[in-house]
Formats: C-alpha cells, structure tokens, sequence
C-alpha cells in the first residue's frame, strides 16, 4: 500500500486546516484583547493616546504574538482533529482498511510544515513590519511607558567633550528615533555634568537632535528647552545593531544583521538564535504533530481519557519551557544557538516517533 492514500489524505488535511484556522481565529481575538487591555494600562496616561490608536497599536503587535504561540495552536488543533476523528470512529474504520498510524498522521505533519515554511517567509516579515509601525507610532506620539526604567538597554558613546550615557523607553527605525530619551553627559574627569530628558530624540549627522527637553544640572534650577543639540560620533548601523530587537528584523535580513553585528564587534547571539530558531520552527510544527498523536493512539485502543489529553497538552508546554531555557543558556553564550534551537526539536521528535513505533510495532 502507498505511504500516501490520496483521497483520505486531502480528506483529513482539510479537516485539519479547517480546524487550525478556527483556533487561529479565535485565539487572535484573545491575543487584541489582552494586548490592548495591558497597553491601555501602560500608554493611557500619554496625552495623544486614544482607543482607536491602543487598537491599532494592538493589532500591529498581533502577527508578533501569533508566531509566538503558533506551536502551541499546532499542538492544539492536531489533538482536537485526532480527538474528533475518532469520536466518529473515522481512524477506527481507517485502520479496519489497513491504513497505518503514519499513514493518516502525513496529512497533519505536511500541513503542519507548510504552516511553518508560511510562518518563517510570510508572517514573519509582516510581524517584523507591523512591529516596527508599531514602534514608530509609539515613538512619535510620545507614548513610551511611564516606568522609569528604560526598555532600550544603556549605551555610552564618547566624544572629545566628555562620555554621555543614553537611554529610552521605547525606539524606532533601527534605534535612531527615541521616545522618551534621557541623556546623561560627563566632563572629561568623568563626573556627571548634566542630565537632558527629552520627549523625542533623532540621530542625525553626527549629533542627536532632542526636542522638549528638561535639562538637570548640579545647584541650578531645572531648565525646559524646546531642542537641545548632544554631539556624538555613533553611526546608525551601529546604532541599529544595538538597539534594534530580533523581533522587529525580517528573516531574509536577520542573516545581513549577523553579519553586520560581527563586523562592529558586537555580540550577535540573539540575531542568530532567531536564525535558527525560525529556520526549526516547521520541524517544531511537525514534532507538535508526533506529541499529539502520541496521545491520540491510546484512544483508539483504550476509550478517551482527560488525563491523556491534559498529559498531551503539558508536554508541549513542557516542551516550550524547556526551549525558552534553553534559549535563555544561548543568548548567554553557554551553547551555540544552533544547539539550543534544534534540541528541543531533535528530542521531542525522537520521542514522539519512539512511543509510535512502540504503539504501532510493538
């Protein structure tokens, strides 16, 4: 008998898609909620904030989120299709006709890698777009979080002037806009000489641009300044490299940033870990796959059971966690990205195939 069975294979494909849609759909829809109830939370006390802005800049956010959890659907679409065939004894009758387990599980694991070739070339580089309109609307309506402390990481920079210590709490195009910017500059003995808190800050030629600024010096009154001018000898690339998130560059130039990245000498651990991570990510859809089938094939043997199921979900979340750990011990520079992206992937799918081949053989 032929690996693929035509008709049965288109059959229990688009049962599948069908179900993979509905829950990327509805799980969408969770996704804006609580991202515009927690961005409510956080932008609402700017000035220029309004409702239809928190949804638009939620909605931008979304196709970053959604490739996120994109496993985690798969995971969850897949028990429910298998759940559902054999509720009306579909995979009964399918293995009555002598169709194996891998037979009718080819249609989900195609499926499945076409959803994560889709995810990495096509919704990537919308979520790395939407991202950085995000991040661009955030920056120019000035709607950076009111917390303290800064979501950029610190840079210094050095000039003949004396060093400055920059930071903002939100930034866009590449890190050469700011939002929210605060200055710190020093003398050349390497004392504080002033702060400047700016509302919007622009790299430009060899200087930052700041506008609205409330400048801070030591035994003088606090001065407001509608554009101060900081001099510095940082170049955008460079800047980019530092401030720009993984997140927001699209897969076909996260190999260019890597490259980049190592040609200024600066770490390009976390552009290589999304690398690889995205380049797994269809053998990540296709293990989720084996995890579900995994408790799938006990039902049809031994009745359905919660407990399997709820065992089906905590194993791909098991899953998850250890990836994100995983991750955390790469971008620290413990393993090599590569490692901690296809590990996870290498043992989940090495015991999905194991239990089926134990299940299916004996």
């Amino acid at each position: 008998m032929s690996f693929f069975v035509p008709t049965l294979s288109l059959y229990f494909f688009g049962r599948y898609g069908k179900t993979f849609l509905s829950y990327c759909l509805g799980i969408l829809l969770v996704i804006l909620l609580v991202d515009f109830n927690e961005s409510g939370r956080r932008l609402s006390l700017a000035e220029d904030y309004t409702v239809t802005l928190g949804l638009l800049i939620s909605a931008l956010r979304i196709p970053t989120v959604l490739q996120s959890v994109i496993p985690f659907i798969v995971l969850i679409a897949s028990i429910d299709t298998l759940l559902k065939l054999n509720r009306k004894y579909e995979l009964v009758v399918a293995r009555a006709a002598g169709i194996s387990a891998w037979q009718f599980l080819a249609p989900l694991i195609i499926a499945n890698l076409l959803i994560g070739t889709i995810s990495i070339t096509g919704l990537n580089t919308i979520a790395a777009k939407s991202m950085q309109l995000a991040e661009t609307i955030v920056v120019e309506r000035n709607l950076g979080s009111p917390r303290p402390t800064s979501v950029a990481p610190w840079m210094r920079q050095r000039t003949e002037e004396g060093d400055t210590v920059l930071g903002a709490r939100a930034t866009s195009e590449g890190g050469t806009r700011l939002s929210g910017a605060t200055f710190i500059l020093f003398d050349k003995d390497q004392r504080i000489k002033e702060r400047l808190e700016a509302e919007r800050a622009k790299l430009t030629d060899g200087a930052w641009e700041l506008e609205n600024v409330k400048r801070v010096r030591v035994l003088e009154p606090v001065e407001n300044l509608a554009t101060v001018t900081v001099p510095t000898g940082l170049k955008a690339e460079f800047v980019g490299e530092t401030l720009t998130s993984p997140d927001t560059v699209p897969f076909f130039e996260l190999s260019g940033k890597i490259a980049t990245a190592k040609s200024f000498g600066l770490p390009s651990t976390s552009y290589e870990m999304q690398f690889h991570r995205l380049v797994a990510q269809p053998a990540l859809l296709a293990a989720m796959t084996l995890i579900a089938a995994m408790v799938s094939l006990k039902f049809v043997r031994f009745g359905q059971s919660l407990t399997a199921i709820l065992g089906g979900i905590l194993a791909g979340f098991v899953l998850y966690v250890v990836s994100e750990l995983i991750q955390a011990f790469a971008n620290a520079g413990t393993i090599p990205p590569v490692v901690a992206a296809w590990l996870p992937v290498l043992v989940a799918s090495a015991l999905g195939t194991t239990v089926l081949l134990h299940k299916e053989d004996g």
